[in-house]
């Protein structure tokens, strides 16, 4: 065999500058790199073929923040608010996860992003009390042939705080200036004495980003970004996750200092940080990316973020539009764009120019959707609407990172999924025996908030069905 990979006679979504759809067209990998582009490509001898043809090909997909070592805990956490989340993870339970638990959540998410598409991810790692916990996650995400950020977060300590320890510096020294990614996670609080400028002085030192959770309602707002602008550590390699319930004044500051905002539309809708913010960002001109936040409880794929900001951005346009008595006739946000935000636009957020499109000499992340045994897969007419409101991880038919097969004929390869269900089974089992059976119970059925009866004056008590008058 040559090592080099031909997806044959897809529709190639190249998401280069120019957003050329390629029907009918081959794409050729060679040495970890995109070689060629093109209709009926000469190939060299032995090189292995796949059949595209009435598939789509794209550049792998691009999640900037996933909170992977929660994966263990899948739909647990499905009816919480994120107070609920805060008060689990943050003040109660959070604690207790091991190492083995940190590596359980993380190889377990970490195959399910590739399986979907994901090619890199980046692992929002905030559950890392210790740097045995560091070290566990950065096992897990060097055990699984995908492209991974450790994001280093502790949310038992404050930045000020675990960024100081030798053991930090130690783990940095060890773990980073490879293959492994690496940011500095962690929030601002807003507190007008700025304890987390001592953590940006490190990332400052360091030379690593720092993503970070911006515009959550009731915990990071207007005030965290003011006091980062004004102590000059907002960069252009600052991502600001979710980005809602912030100020005209804070998006400013984002578009000034060239700031992205990650955006998780599952969990902006559902756990309460604010509307979804892509309505807001366009208006100021803030680069996207999109991410999925966590399995404990959303779907783990970019198919899902990007439906439902196309949902939730098209939805608020409306409803502003209403609200001025307007008719929206034609939508701003089109399919294209989010499929852009979950490729092209996660590949800026990271900084990396030689992925997120595919162009020669790129690295070859490439995802070919195709399902011969779904209705669902034809006629493809739209491309990028297809997958945006159309496709799903069970349409991922080939993944490759960096020119690897990692997934072949729908199917991960390499994954030892038996292992990893058990690892992940010892964990479920330590963490119910840690909570007792009542508190584990309570835990993911949180109480319903109670129905206010609301007066009508439209109900006549007087009213008697006609069954009461044998009609």
């Amino acid at each position: 065999m040559s090592g080099s990979i031909v997806l044959r006679g897809g529709t190639v979504l190249t998401l280069d500058d120019a957003h050329r759809v390629l029907p009918g067209e081959d794409v050729l990998v060679t040495g970890g790199e995109i070689a060629a582009i093109g209709p009926a490509l000469e190939v060299p001898a032995g090189t292995e073929e796949i059949d595209a043809a009435g598939g789509i090909v794209m550049p792998g997909m691009i999640d900037t923040h996933r909170h992977l070592w929660q994966t263990a805990m899948r739909g647990y956490g499905a009816d919480w608010t994120l107070t609920q989340y805060f008060v689990w993870y943050y003040l109660e339970w959070g604690k207790v996860f091991r190492p083995e638990d940190i590596y359980a959540g993380n190889v377990l998410g970490a195959w399910e992003a590739l399986e979907a598409g994901v090619t890199t991810t980046v692992d929002w790692s905030h559950g890392l009390r210790t740097t045995q916990h560091a070290d566990a996650a950065a096992d897990a995400l060097e055990a699984v042939p995908g492209r991974f950020v450790l994001a280093y977060g502790n949310i038992q300590d404050a930045p000020a705080n675990w960024t100081a320890t030798p053991e930090f510096r130690d783990f940095v020294a060890r773990r980073t200036g490879g293959d492994l990614g690496f940011q500095l996670a962690f929030d601002v609080t807003g507190d007008p004495a700025f304890p987390e400028k001592p953590a940006f002085e490190v990332a400052r030192e360091l030379g690593v980003p720092v993503t970070t959770h911006a515009g959550v309602w009731g915990a990071t707002g207007d005030d965290g970004i003011r006091l980062m602008h004004e102590h000059g550590f907002m960069t252009p390699e600052t991502v600001y996750v979710h980005s809602a319930s912030l100020s005209a004044d804070s998006y400013h500051r984002i578009a000034a200092t060239g700031g992205s905002a990650s955006v998780s539309t599952e969990s902006e809708q559902s756990a309460g940080q604010g509307y979804p913010s892509t309505w807001a960002l366009r208006q100021y001109g803030i680069p996207v990316s999109l991410s999925m936040d966590t399995s404990v409880w959303w779907s783990g794929d970019l198919f899902s973020a990007m439906r439902t900001t196309l949902g939730a951005d098209r939805s608020r346009e409306h409803l502003e539009a209403h609200a001025k008595g307007e008719t929206v006739t034609h939508a701003a946000l089109r399919a294209e764009q989010v499929v852009e935000w979950a490729t092209r636009g996660g590949a800026a957020a990271l900084g990396r120019t030689d992925i997120g499109s595919l162009e020669a000499g790129k690295k070859a992340d490439v995802v070919l959707l195709k399902n011969e045994h779904s209705p669902v897969s034809f006629p493809l007419l739209n491309p990028y609407g297809h997958v945006a409101f159309q496709a799903q991880r069970g349409d991922v038919h080939t993944v490759l990172v960096g020119g690897e097969v990692v997934k072949r004929d729908g199917r991960l390869v390499g994954a030892d999924l038996p292992a990893v269900r058990r690892q992940v089974e010892s964990t479920v089992e330590y963490l119910r025996a840690q909570l007792g059976e009542q508190a584990w119970r309570q835990g993911m059925n949180p109480d319903v908030p109670e129905t206010k009866i609301l007066d009508n004056p439209y109900t006549y008590t007087d009213y008697q069905s006609d069954s009461t008058h044998g009609g």
